[in-house]
């Protein structure tokens, strides 16, 4: 194992997603996959959000460059085939901080990294989070799924959204992704924490965890499918788009009111610059 390792976290996009949906998460998941198996880093833990995304990688800080660099363009190439926007990544910015063993920056960074989804106010406990490493460290079990090897060269594709060839013991679980179990360095960093009430020391203790309650409770993806639901209800519009501006102040406004959606939030899922939602939501 390398002696360099990084927290490596991308720049939040404030008017735009990564994932809109499940299938995007899933996409992602499985890229990440494909990043490990090429070994451009060693993956020691990761999340996904909807707006950003946060790992602990170890390796050369190039090679750390270089797996997020790939994973942008293998991700923004899913997502244009998707939904016809190119460049969605060209511009996010990604910030790199190295940690080291020893001084427990490892462990804070690490503990940061599966707090982020508590701290959104989605779960309970990172164990509950599905995109990234939540559940990954300490389990009992190994997980359950389809091997690699069992899988046909089309479904493969299919599922992962790339033709580079992967590790026949690698695990496709029953979410539909490859479970970060079968790349991740878990038994590493199981011995740097050494029990699973240290772990949870450091998660309790994190930054993230003093944030609790401060974010939405709700999900990106649930006021997507919302706006849309609101769009056709109301208004008998397919969607966000096709609505005028004081139809969209009173979507805005609903969301705001039945979901506690802040601005931040309510820029992030309908792609509006954020002056323009606090002046929508300022309509009489």
């Amino acid at each position: 194992m390398e002696n360099y390792f990084w927290l490596v976290s991308s720049e939040r996009l404030k008017d735009k997603l990564w994932f809109r949906d499940e299938e995007d998460f899933k996409a992602g998941m499985n890229l990440v996959a494909v990043g490990a198996a090429l070994k451009e880093c060693d993956v020691m833990a990761f999340v996904l959000m909807s707006n950003h995304v946060h790992f602990i990688l170890a390796g050369e800080r190039d090679s750390a460059i270089l797996f997020l660099n790939r994973l942008k363009t293998r991700y923004s190439r899913y997502f244009q085939k998707k939904y016809g926007v190119s460049a969605l990544l060209r511009k996010n910015c990604v910030d790199f901080r190295s940690v080291h063993i020893g001084d427990e920056s490892f462990e804070r960074a690490l503990a940061y990294v599966q707090m982020n989804s508590v701290a959104a106010n989605i779960c309970l406990h990172p164990s509950a989070y599905p995109w990234g490493t939540g559940d990954t460290f300490f389990r009992q079990y190994a997980p359950k799924g389809i091997r690699v090897g069992e899988m046909t060269a089309r479904s493969l594709v299919r599922t992962l959204h790339s033709k580079v060839p992967l590790p026949e013991e690698y695990i496709v679980d029953e979410k539909g992704f490859i479970n970060p179990y079968s790349y991740v360095h878990v038994k590493f960093v199981e011995s740097v924490f050494r029990t699973p009430n240290r772990m949870n020391y450091f998660l309790h203790v994190s930054s993230k965890a003093k944030h609790l309650n401060e974010g939405p409770s709700f999900t990106d993806q649930l006021l997507v499918t919302a706006i849309h639901d609101l769009s056709v209800s109301l208004f008998k519009k397919s969607g966000f788009s096709e609505l005028d501006e004081k139809q969209r102040a009173e979507i805005l406004k609903q969301l705001k009111r039945r979901f506690s959606s802040d601005p931040n939030q309510l820029s992030r899922v309908t792609g509006l610059k954020y002056e323009t939602v606090c002046n929508l939501l300022d309509m009489p």
